[in-house]
């Protein structure tokens, strides 16, 4: 009797999804200029975050581990990269907004206040110091400043670490930098929900104040965001893909349960089903969702291979837990855990096109979808890969990054969509 329950559940859980699919995936009808926050991944992109690397690069790549990169990269080879790929979007149609441009137009106090917490002035050395005379020439300095040097504060945020002397002024210094090297990938330190912009509270201490920048950036283009993680909570956007009614939220190296929890409470997901991807690998190389998870078009997607083919037990195997609530209520509800992701994604009427391990580690995954089946991806991959996409109708506009990917990431990671324009 209780085989048979069992079986009569299973099948309930089937024919659900099989009603959910038919929801989700219903004809597709363009709404021309209709811009809106992202719903889902394949809408097509409008408007869209970047920064372009700058002198902040230089300390990340003389130590690329301690600044969370692959390896060393040529920082001026990596600016022009950059700067190629932002003007292949714009002939597209996207608007880009540049980070640095925002801040140089934002207002002079607010840039002034920024600057301030990232220039530091250590007077532990100076025997009968004054905090406060110190202060007040710190401040001093700062209202003198040009826009492009207070930009320069905020983004190599230098400590001056005094000692006395005898000679010339009584003072000389040691200078430390803590910058901001990670900042060009904008898609990590805010998450941008049909709801809005959510500011992430970051995993690694070197990319804390990244948050700030884009809070920033945000207010001055007269977005002020909903949502920001606060507390033992921890999120990045690359654990975020909007489908929809679905999001997929990933939930293991950087992002956790609390984060999640957080945006659920607040009701700032705005999608009526929540996929948190369990990832039990918390593999640096696969450090986000979007490095081996992304969506093409509402009926297709990659999966790395790894991912596709793990067995249960396996590191590589994802399960999945999914939330739900009924369209027009607040609260989700536990309705399914520990499902598998890859299954999970097949019921969702989504075909997978696998990534092989030559292509993974060249950052196949991390595309950027700008409408459906029309993705910007990192050039150099195989043959196979190529041809997979051509077979899925999928037109690809392939991007040299060979220094950028460098920095463990790629076309997703250096982007956070503002805008698309709504497919339903």
């Amino acid at each position: 009797m209780e085989t048979n329950n069992k079986k009569q559940s299973g099948a309930f859980r089937v024919l659900a999804i099989i009603a959910a699919v038919l929801l989700v995936f219903s004809t597709c009808r363009r709404e021309d200029g209709h811009m809106v926050y992202p719903v889902a991944e394949w809408d097509k992109a409008g408007e869209i975050l970047m920064h372009t690397p700058w002198e902040e690069l230089f300390d990340g790549v003389a130590h690329p581990a301690a600044g969370l990169f692959e390896g060393y990269f040529d920082v001026d080879e990596a600016a022009k990269e950059h700067r190629n790929y932002a003007r292949m979007l714009q002939r597209n149609g996207i608007h880009v907004h540049f980070v640095t441009d925002v801040l140089y137009d934002t207002g002079i106090d607010t840039l002034r206040l920024l600057a301030a917490k990232g220039l530091n002035y250590d007077i532990s050395d100076l025997p009968n110091a004054d905090p406060d005379t110190n202060e007040d020439y710190k401040q001093s300095i700062i209202r003198q400043m040009s826009r492009l040097d207070l930009i320069r504060c905020i983004l190599l945020r230098p400590t001056i670490k005094l000692h006395p002397t005898d000679n010339n002024t009584g003072v000389e210094a040691e200078y430390i930098h803590s910058p901001m090297m990670n900042l060009y990938f904008t898609r990590d330190q805010s998450i941008t929900t049909p709801r809005g912009h959510i500011i992430c509270r970051m995993n690694s201490s070197q990319r804390t104040m990244e948050t700030e920048i884009i809070e920033v950036c945000y207010h001055h283009l007269g977005a002020s965001p909903i949502l920001r993680i606060e507390g033992e909570g921890r999120l990045e956007g690359g654990d975020y893909i909007p489908a929809g009614t679905i999001a997929f939220i990933g939930c293991g190296m950087r992002t956790n349960d609390e984060g999640i929890r957080q945006i659920m409470a607040a009701d700032a997901f705005g999608h009526d089903t929540i996929v948190v991807v369990r990832d039990h690998k918390r593999w640096q190389m696969q450090m986000h969702l979007d490095t081996h998870f992304n969506i093409i078009d509402r009926d297709l997607c990659t999966m790395v291979r790894s991912r596709l083919e793990a067995q249960p037990g396996q590191p590589e195997y994802n399960t999945c837990d999914i939330y739900v609530r009924a369209q027009g209520e607040k609260d989700y509800r536990l309705w399914q855990s520990e499902l598998s992701f890859v299954e999970f994604v097949r019921s969702r009427g989504m075909e997978i096109i696998p990534i092989d391990e030559a292509d993974e580690l060249h950052y196949a995954n991390n595309f950027l979808t700008i409408a459906p089946r029309h993705i910007m991806a990192v050039g150099g991959q195989s043959e196979t890969y190529q041809k997979r996409l051509q077979e899925a109708g999928v037109h690809v506009e392939w991007i040299p990054l060979e220094s950028l990917i460098d920095g463990y990431g790629a076309a997703h990671c250096m982007t956070q969509v503002l805008k698309r324009e709504r497919c339903l």
